[in-house]
């Protein structure tokens, strides 16, 4: 019975990954309607920015509502965001998109914002309600295959355009309909769900002060803070890895592909390969092993050799694979009467992804490789709190 109850839950992860699509739509969206890079680029501020706003608030209305609750807003908010494109005529039809055009760019920006805030409601819920549909002991490898499926609806925004435009003649916009129908197939099914949610008798209920004084638990902060760092790390490093192979290694044609080979696809093998190891290891000492297999993938960007860096850059994805869900579920674990309030502080922490990345561009506009020295910082912290703070 728990495994039936794990599916629509993983279909949830499924389209929480379509959050991710602002990645792709940058290029996208400049090419289509003409914009500088400078206002395409407003899509990844327009949707990590509901991070940062709205994760604690939800964590707090969670836990008045539920995780179920909660989880069923967010797949309404990503659909209702997902169909303003298709009602402004964006569909999937080439030349649907006329360049200027400015009511259907707007119309965009809305539909990414609330696709953003839909992602972060999902969030919020859905890696502490996989907790209760887990079996025990289970928690931190059903958490890491459900970051794997997540993985898969990120990858789509980058796979299904260039594929549809040769083999159907259509164009981006596809992606709308045809994640809003996953999306509608995913509400139908959690609907019918019923989970008995884990809740410890007598706790106060959670607050906005309760959220945030849980930082002055120094386990909780350093906690929360490598999300920070992790998410960072990750986002720069998919930003860099096609500039690293454009101006130091001259491969531009394929490297976008190239990147998502080296660097995404190890993510998604990694995090399938986690939710296996978990079931016989202790998420502590996995952790372990992610950060320093990825600092090692780190070290052998800077040694000067293609074939070392593309290697590198394969070990920091499998190494990148499961610090999130671990850092996620090893906290969670430790303070399981506070699980709505860590949720929102740690998904909060996902606005790394938009504060790190310019740090990041910053250093490698001195020097390419060099730029790469933020995000390996950020591993080193994880490193030390692996190390220090994770005993199991």
């Amino acid at each position: 019975m728990t495994r039936s109850k794990t599916f629509p839950i993983f279909l949830a992860f499924l389209a929480m990954g379509f959050g991710d699509v602002v990645g792709p739509l940058v290029s996208l969206v400049k090419d289509s309607f003409e914009v500088s890079n400078f206002v395409a680029s407003l899509m990844t501020t327009s949707g990590f920015i509901m991070f940062g706003v709205l994760s604690i608030p939800l964590g707090v209305f969670q836990d008045k509502k539920g995780k179920k609750y909660i989880l069923s807003m967010g797949l309404l908010i990503a659909l209702l965001g997902l169909i303003i494109p298709i009602l402004f005529g964006m569909y999937g039809p080439k030349a649907v998109i006329e360049p200027g055009s400015h009511t259907k760019l707007y119309a965009l920006f809305v539909s990414i914002f609330m696709l953003g805030a839909g992602a972060t409601t999902l969030q919020v819920a859905g890696n502490p309600i996989m907790r209760d549909v887990s079996a025990d002991g289970q928690y931190s490898s059903n958490l890491s295959l459900g970051q794997a499926i997540k993985a898969v609806g990120s990858s789509l925004g980058f796979l299904v355009p260039p594929a549809v435009a040769i083999w159907f003649g259509l164009d981006w916009t596809i992606l709308f309909p045809m994640f809003a129908v996953i999306i509608l197939i995913t509400i139908v099914w959690v609907s019918s769900l019923n989970i008995q949610e884990k809740i410890s008798i007598g706790n106060k209920p959670a607050t906005l002060a309760s959220s945030f004084k849980l930082l002055g638990n120094p386990f909780v902060f350093l906690m929360v803070f490598g999300i920070f760092l992790y998410v960072g790390a990750e986002v720069s490093m998919s930003a860099q890895i096609p500039i690293l192979m454009a101006r130091v290694y001259g491969i531009s044609d394929f490297g976008l592909w190239l990147a998502w080979g080296l660097f995404f696809l190890p993510i998604f093998l990694g995090r399938l390969a986690g939710a296996i190891l978990l079931r016989k290891f202790k998420a502590g000492k996995f952790l372990i092993f992610s950060v320093f297999l990825s600092a090692l993938g780190m070290v052998m960007l800077f040694f000067g050799s293609q074939a070392v860096a593309f290697t590198g850059i394969v070990l920091i994805g499998l190494g990148f694979a499961n610090i999130f869900p671990l850092i996620f579920s090893i906290t969670v674990d430790a303070m399981p009467e506070r699980t709505n309030e860590l949720s929102g502080l740690m998904i909060t922490a996902i606005v790394g992804g938009a504060l790190i990345p310019p740090i990041t561009g910053a250093v490698a506009d001195i020097n390419v490789q060099l730029g790469f020295l933020v995000p390996a910082a950020c591993i080193f912290y994880i490193v030390i709190l692996a190390i220090k703070y994770v005993k199991s």
